[in-house]
C-alpha cells in the first residue's frame, strides 16, 4: 500500500513538472527540483529522460542554467548519466543552438561528457552534425580540439557503423556546415557509410537541393526578379521571401558542397571493360554467347555519383563531374551500361543534352550495348517508373508523343548497328519500345476519343444556335420587304458575320473531330497527325464560341443597349464571360498543344537543312565544331 502511494504521489509530481517544463514556468521547475532527493536529475519520462535533459532539449538556456547552479559537488557526477538510448544531456543541448552557454557550464563541472557516446556510437558533436546545429557544433568542436590530440579527434568524427559527421550534415541538408566539415577534415570526403556511400553519392540522392525551387514556378521567379536585392541580403520578414530566400541559400551550398566534393571524387574510374559486352546481334538466328557465360555472384553496391545523380535527376553534380573530369563520361557500369543509357532510362532529359552536345565522345558512346544487348535505343522502352511518372497527370495522348519524340532523337544519334540491334531476349528497340508501349497507346487512344466526342456535341450544338440565330435576326424582318428592321445599324453587321463565321467554324470542328475519331489510331499518328488534328479542331471550336459571343453582345447592344457608354461595356463583359471559362478550362491542353505544333515545324524545318555529322572528322584549330543533333522535346508539356 505504501508503494502504490509513493508511486501515484511520484507521478502527480512527474506531471506537475512535466506541464511546467511545458509552459515555461522557470521557478516552479527550480521550486519542485529543489524538494527532490536527486534534484534536477530527477527521473521525468519514460524513457529515464531527467528533468534537467528535458529542458536542455527545450532549449530551455536559462532555466538550465539555473538547475546546474543549484548542484552540489556531490551531485557533479551524476551529470555523466544516460538516458535509455544512451544520451547525456551534452546530446540533448547539442541538438539546438540557444544552449551554447549551458554546454559551456556542463563541460566545466564534467568534462567527459564530450567523449561520451549514445548506442550508435554517436558523441554530443555528432548530434550537433545530425541536426544542423552550426553554433553548437562550433562551440564543442572548439573544445575537442583544445583538449583532445589530432589520433583521438576520429573518436568524434566517426560512429560505429562507419558513418561520418559528414554523412549526418549532408543527410540533414545543412550544407553549409557540411562544407566546413569537408573542408577542415578532407579524410572524411572519400569515406563510406554502413551502406558503402561516400559523401557524394549521398549529395547526388538530394536533386531538391539544387533546385532554387523558381524554374517552375511563375510567381516565385516575379517575386526573385523584384527582389533581388533584398534575397541577396537575407533580411527580409516576408514569409514568401524568406522562404526564397532560404532555398537560394540552400542551392547555394549545395553547389558549393558538390565542387568541393567532385575534385576528390575518382569512383568513376572504377569501370567496367567495354571489349566483353560490344556483341551485335543483328538477327534472331545466332547462338548468343552472353547466354553461355556462367551465372556469376553479384554483390549490390552503390552506383558511382555520376550514375547515382543521373538516375536521381541531380542535374548539377552530373555537369560539374563532367566539367572537372570529362572523362568521366565513359564510365560504364556493372550492368555494362554508359551514361546515355541511363540517362535515357531514367528520362532525364537534360543530361542527354549535355552529353550528346559533347561530340567527340559521342562517337564512343552512341554504339555501346550493355551486358542484356540493350543499346541506348532499346533505353526508350524501359523507361522506370518512379514518384515522377507515377505522378504524372498529363493526359496519355501527351505522353506516348514525348516518349515518340524521345525515340526519334535517340534513333538519330545512335549508330545504324544499333537500330538493328536484338537484345539477349531476341527484341529490337521497336519492338521492345512498340511492346512496352502498347497499353499507353490503348489509353491514348480512348482519351482521343473521349476529348474528341465531347468537343463534337460542343461545336454541334453551337452550330445549331448559329443556324437558328441566321432566321431570328434581332429586330426581327419588315412585315412587307421580308429585309430586317435593323440591316443598316453597325452592329447588325457585326452580329452577322459573327454568327455566319461562327457556325463556319463549328461545322470545321465538327469534320475535324470526326476526323479523329475514324482514325486508325496507330502508334505513329500519336506523334504529329492526331495532335496537329486535335489542336486545329480545339482551335475552331474556341473561334466558333467567341464569335458566338460575339454575336450575342452585338444583339444585345442593336436591342436593350442604352446611350450610357457603362451599359454596353457591361454587356460585352457578361457576354464573353463564358468565353473566358471555357478559355481557361483548355488554356494547359491548348498550349500543349501549341508546343507539339511548334515543335513539329521545327522538326521538318530541321529536314530541310543539311544533316547534323556525328562522326570525327579532322578540323582546323579554329573550326567549330557542328551541334549534335537536339532533343526537340527538351522543353515540352
Amino acid at each position: 500500500m505504501v508503494d502504490l502511494t509513493i508511486s501515484i504521489n511520484q507521478r502527480r509530481t512527474n506531471a506537475e513538472l512535466y506541464k511546467a517544463l511545458s509552459e515555461g514556468d522557470d521557478a516552479k521547475v527550480c521550486e519542485i527540483c529543489r524538494e527532490l532527493p536527486d534534484g534536477p536529475f530527477h527521473i521525468l519520462t519514460i524513457h529515464r529522460d531527467s528533468v534537467l535533459y528535458i529542458a536542455s532539449y527545450y532549449k530551455r538556456n536559462d532555466l538550465v542554467l539555473q538547475l546546474i547552479r543549484q548542484l552540489s559537488q556531490g551531485h557533479y557526477d551524476k551529470l555523466t548519466s544516460k538516458n535509455e538510448a544512451g544520451n547525456t544531456i551534452l546530446h540533448a543541448t547539442a541538438s539546438n543552438n540557444k544552449t551554447v552557454r549551458a554546454a559551456a557550464e556542463m563541460l566545466n563541472r564534467a568534462p567527459s561528457l564530450l567523449t561520451m557516446t549514445d548506442k550508435i556510437g554517436e558523441t554530443a558533436l555528432f548530434h550537433a552534425a545530425r541536426y544542423g546545429k552550426t553554433k553548437i557544433f562550433n562551440f564543442l568542436e572548439e573544445q575537442m580540439i583544445r583538449n583532445y590530440p589530432t589520433e583521438e579527434i576520429r573518436t568524434f568524427l566517426v560512429r560505429d557503423n562507419t558513418a561520418t559527421i559528414l554523412h549526418v550534415a549532408i543527410h540533414s541538408e545543412n550544407f553549409e556546415l557540411a562544407f566546413k566539415i569537408a573542408e577542415t577534415y578532407p579524410i572524411l570526403i572519400d569515406g563510406r557509410d554502413g551502406d558503402g556511400m561516400t559523401a557524394l553519392q549521398l549529395l547526388a540522392c538530394k536533386p531538391s537541393a539544387f533546385d532554387s525551387g523558381l524554374k517552375d514556378n511563375l510567381f516565385k521567379w516575379l517575386i526573385y526578379k523584384f527582389t533581388h536585392s533584398s534575397l541577396k541580403k537575407g533580411n527580409s520578414k516576408v514569409p514568401i521571401v524568406k522562404e526564397i530566400q532560404k532555398q537560394m541559400r540552400k542551392s547555394k551550398s549545395a553547389k558549393k558542397l558538390a565542387t568541393l566534393l567532385i575534385k576528390s571524387d575518382a569512383s568513376w574510374e572504377a569501370t567496367e571493360t567495354i571489349s566483353n559486352h560490344q556483341h551485335n546481334r543483328l538477327h534472331p538466328f545466332i547462338k548468343n554467347p552472353l547466354k553461355e557465360v556462367p551465372h556469376e555472384i553479384v554483390i549490390n553496391k552503390p552506383d558511382s555519383p555520376l550514375f547515382l545523380a543521373t538516375k536521381m535527376g541531380c542535374t548539377d553534380i552530373v555537369k560539374k563531374i563532367l566539367k572537372v573530369y570529362p572523362q568521366a563520361v565513359e564510365h560504364i557500369d556493372e550492368d555494362g551500361c554508359a551514361i546515355l543509357h541511363v540517362a535515357i532510362k531514367y528520362r532525364r532529359l537534360e543530361i542527354f543534352q549535355s552529353v550528346i552536345n559533347m561530340k567527340y565522345p559521342l562517337t564512343r558512346l552512341r554504339g555501346k550495348i550493355d551486358k542484356h544487348g540493350n543499346s541506348i535505343l532499346h533505353m526508350v522502352g524501359l523507361k522506370v517508373r518512379d514518384k515522377k511518372t507515377e505522378g504524372d497527370i498529363r493526359s496519355p495522348a501527351l505522353i506516348i508523343r514525348e516518349e515518340l519524340l524521345l525515340y526519334e532523337s535517340v534513333r538519330k544519334v545512335c549508330t545504324k548497328l544499333a537500330t538493328l540491334q536484338m537484345n539477349n531476349d531476341g527484341r529490337t528497340a521497336e519492338q521492345l519500345f512498340t511492346e512496352n508501349n502498347e497499353q499507353l497507346r490503348i489509353d491514348a487512344k480512348q482519351w482521343m476519343r473521349s476529348t474528341a466526342e465531347h468537343c463534337t456535341i460542343i461545336a454541334v450544338l453551337i452550330a445549331t444556335v448559329a443556324f437558328a440565330a441566321a432566321y431570328t435576326v434581332p429586330g426581327g424582318p419588315n412585315q412587307e420587304t421580308g429585309y430586317p428592321l435593323l440591316r443598316n445599324k453597325p452592329y447588325f453587321i457585326i452580329f452577322a458575320l459573327a454568327d455566319a463565321l461562327s457556325l463556319t467554324f463549328s461545322m470545321t470542328s465538327v469534320i475535324t473531330f470526326l476526323s479523329i475519331l475514324t482514325s486508325s489510331f496507330w502508334l505513329s499518328d500519336f506523334r504529329n497527325y492526331l495532335h496537329n488534328k486535335l489542336l486545329l479542331g480545339l482551335t475552331m471550336l474556341i473561334l466558333s464560341v467567341s464569335f458566338m459571343m460575339v454575336a450575342f453582345a452585338a444583339t444585345l447592344v442593336l436591342t436593350i443597349s442604352s446611350r450610357q457608354r457603362w451599359t454596353n461595356i457591361t454587356l460585352y463583359a457578361i457576354s464573353f464571360l463564358p468565353v473566358t471559362m471555357f478559355m481557361f478550362s483548355y488554356v494547359r491542353l491548348y498550349t500543349r498543344l501549341i508546343k507539339t505544333l511548334v515543335a513539329s515545324l521545327s522538326n521538318s524545318i530541321a529536314l530541310l537543312l543539311p544533316p547534323c555529322d556525328v562522326t570525327v572528322k579532322s578540323t582546323r584549330s579554329n573550326e567549330k565544331p557542328r551541334r549534335s543533333p537536339k532533343f526537340e522535346n527538351s522543353n515540352m508539356f
